[in-house]
């Protein structure tokens, strides 16, 4: 198998799939605008920054994955790609500290006006009665929309600096509610009263439809005068015209990771009225970018590499999960070619279509069980019909609940 790995990508990923047989095209100054001539011959590609566009996916060719080596994945064609049925994955959860790590620094920086510090020192003025007037962060309260594995992670460092921590109400999991009462996270039901009662807010969610634009003037008409904002999550969920108004008339400090339209590459030249504005900060989206996030993320690329390639696809965020309905197909059969190959031409000539299917080998019993989901009601004829098979050693149908 062919990996394009088409942005920077670390040496020990490199070295560990070269080892098990994997031939490497490495490539990491490729643009969106050159993928779809280098990837021809590949049958996997791997970026961090770079925009993956459907074109890359329009000619038929041994590409079966694209994986973005970090938790977001916005910036590929994800629609383009289930087209033409590829497989679109992530790497959730492997950066979620290095991304804190960044928040923290830029809610230090915003708050003690370090870059402002460091700029007029190397210019020669002294001036220390200017940057003495900073507030401080002990007793504040961060407001953290989007409480994941990222925000969590956000948490648990705020605390430690004496902020309150607020989040939104939600369904989490047993293990999530219990670190929140640890930490002593407060819960809100409503968006803008968690705004309210912030001093800062920090945005931790995933880039969608549903995000896009989540800070909108609505949103900025809520957040206290004064107080700071930091997105490290996605550009598009910051109307930055929005923001750019907000900043003087609400007198906001904002730190910034992300941009709308960033630089398809991890070079390029970028211009933006926010990078200027002196109330701004900005990092070049490097939130996930520390050497230990980075090695712990190409470890885990070459686990899915390796994984596809024994027919495994992992952390895929572009298939349709099977509707509840439809009908399911049990069959106990003995391990021989051809068993599947009949069941499969029964549903066929009775029109069912195959949502999903799973063959489970028993170990050294030359027997196996498939449970097929299709569409539809499975005829008793067709059940006859499979049972007929001498290789089969049983078969069973059953309606899926609607709901």
């Amino acid at each position: 198998m062919r990996v394009l790995i088409a942005d920077s990508f670390e040496q020990s990923g490199r070295d560990a799939l070269e080892s098990a047989g994997f031939a490497i095209d490495y490539q990491p100054q490729l643009n969106s605008g050159d993928l779809a001539s280098a990837v021809k011959k590949a049958d996997v590609l791997v970026v961090r920054s770079t925009k993956v566009p459907g074109e890359v996916f329009a000619e038929p060719g041994p590409l079966g994955m694209v994986i973005r080596a970090g938790a977001g994945h916005n910036t590929i064609d994800s629609k383009a790609a289930a087209a033409h049925a590829v497989f679109v994955a992530n790497v959730p959860g492997k950066n979620a500290v290095a991304v804190a790590e960044l928040t923290m620094g830029l809610i230090l920086a915003l708050d003690r006006r370090i870059p402002e510090n460091v700029i007029a020192a190397r210019s020669g003025t002294w001036n220390k009665k200017e940057f003495s007037q900073s507030e401080g962060l002990l007793g504040k309260t961060l407001g953290i929309v989007g409480l994941g594995q990222i925000g969590l992670a956000v948490a648990e460092r705020a605390v430690g600096f004496g902020l309150k921590v607020l989040a939104l109400e939600k369904n989490r999991s047993p293990s999530t509610e219990e670190r929140m009462q640890e930490l002593g996270i407060g819960v809100l039901a409503d968006l803008g009263d968690l705004l309210e009662q912030s001093h800062i807010v920090s945005l931790h969610v995933p880039g969608s439809e549903e995000t896009r634009h989540l800070v909108d003037r609505a949103f900025l008409g809520r957040m206290r005068p004064g107080a700071i904002l930091i997105n490290t999550s996605r550009g598009d969920v910051i109307d930055e015209e929005a923001l750019l108004e907000s900043i003087d008339s609400k007198n906001l400090r904002v730190g910034l990771d992300v941009f709308a339209a960033e630089p398809g590459s991890g070079t390029g030249t970028f211009e933006s009225p926010l990078v200027t504005h002196p109330r701004v900060y900005t990092t070049h989206h490097i939130g996930a970018s520390t050497i230990q996030a980075q090695e712990a993320i190409a470890a885990e690329v070459v686990e899915m590499i390796m994984d596809y390639a024994r027919g495994i696809a992992r952390n895929v965020v572009n298939l349709t999960p099977p509707a509840p309905r439809g009908s399911l197909l049990v069959v106990r059969h003995f391990d021989r070619v051809g068993v599947l190959s009949a069941v499969l031409g029964a549903l066929r000539e009775a029109g069912l279509n195959v949502q999903e299917m799973k063959n489970e080998v028993f170990s050294g019993a030359g027997a196996s069980v498939a449970s097929i989901h299709v569409q539809g009601v499975i005829p008793d004829e067709v059940l006859e019909s499979v049972l007929r098979n001498p290789d089969v050693i049983f078969a069973s149908a059953r309606d899926l609940p609607s709901s």
